[in-house]
């Protein structure tokens, strides 16, 4: 919470052309967006998930200047609960400093790593579909004779199985996590829920595969845009998948440079910038669209009628947004 952050905003805001706000859930932003609803340019990051149900958040979607979207299908999401086609948008994402020079052989010395693995990069959490990975990955050990491991960078929010083919490594910085990356055979994404995964653009970006959760609409969105990764929905397709990947050299290949393409044409800063840029000038050439609505009052707020937001979130429509032209490149 930043009660002063908040106030300077609303005392100050003839200061400011426009204010950038992330993470539409977070204190800051969501009443950083009532503070200056006209100057507001809202980078929500919401996954698809209880929270985006809340009817709390819906009219700050309506209310806000501009939304700088993380993937078509958070827009799409977003759009669909709040009723918000009006306010100006455009997918963009976020760039990633990606390093000129890796080094795969450095990763395997430093960290013992000499047999070919999976890596999951992330928070080590149920809620991020490790325990469903960790459940996949040990039947896979169990019906094939491949020496395969699974690797972990991440802080870990939950037990992980005492397994020899199992390796944490913590918290690593960006040279190693970089490094390890180039090194993998792929990386796994069992994430349900993602507004955007910036390790599967950074694996893409050093010409690695990704193998992703289906049932997250984001990744499954991005492995089809991209042509760069594989995507399972239950321990057959993920088994499946896994072998298919390596034991098709080619078609990693082939995966690795799409990924590589798409990131470029998609995610590099140069374009992430120009994306900023463009909305920022057209916000300072034209008239707000939109207006802040008044937060309800005392009856309202109670009212009983509400539904769950896990059912508001149920309703919406669903799947990968595949009109790349019209979600990802236009405002």
């Amino acid at each position: 919470m930043s009660p002063d952050l908040v106030s300077r905003l609303r005392r100050s805001r003839g200061e400011f052309d426009l204010v950038v706000l992330f993470c539409a859930r977070y204190y800051h932003a969501y009443h950083g967006a009532r503070a200056v609803a006209e100057r507001a340019v809202l980078v929500p990051t919401a996954e698809r998930d209880p929270a985006l149900g809340l009817a709390i958040f819906q009219p700050m979607f309506r209310g806000v200047r501009a939304i700088m979207y993380n993937s078509p299908e958070e827009r799409a999401a977003i759009e669909a609960v709040s009723g918000n086609g009006h306010v100006p948008g455009v997918v963009v994402g976020v760039g990633s400093e990606i390093p000129s020079e890796v080094a795969p052989a450095r990763a395997r010395q430093k960290f013992g790593l000499s047999k070919p693995f999976l890596l999951y990069v992330g928070r080590i959490d149920a809620n991020k579909g490790c325990q469903e990975l960790f459940d996949f990955f040990l039947r896979y050990l169990g019906a094939s004779e491949r020496n395969l491991e699974l690797v972990l960078i991440g802080t870990a929010a939950m037990s992980i199985p005492a397994h020899p083919k199992i390796h944490h490594l913590g918290f690593v910085d960006d040279r190693d996590k970089f490094d390890v990356l180039a090194a993998a055979e792929m990386l796994v994404m069992p994430s349900y829920y993602e507004s955007l995964s910036m390790v599967a653009l950074e694996a893409w970006a050093l010409g690695r595969p990704v193998l992703a959760n289906a049932r997250c609409d984001v990744l499954l969105g991005q492995c089809l845009r991209s042509n760069a990764g594989l995507y399972y929905e239950d321990a057959t397709d993920f088994m499946a998948a896994l072998d298919r990947l390596l034991d098709d050299r080619a078609l990693g290949a082939s995966l690795g440079r799409n990924g590589r393409d798409y990131f470029k044409r998609h995610y590099s800063w140069p374009v992430i910038e120009r994306k900023y840029f463009d909305m920022f000038e057209r916000l300072t050439s034209e008239s707000a669209r939109s207006s802040m609505e008044p937060l309800p009052g005392w009856l309202a707020r109670r009212r009983p009628t509400v539904p769950a937001a896990v059912d508001v979130v149920a309703n919406l429509p669903s799947g990968p947004a595949m009109n790349v032209q019209a979600a990802e490149v236009s405002a």
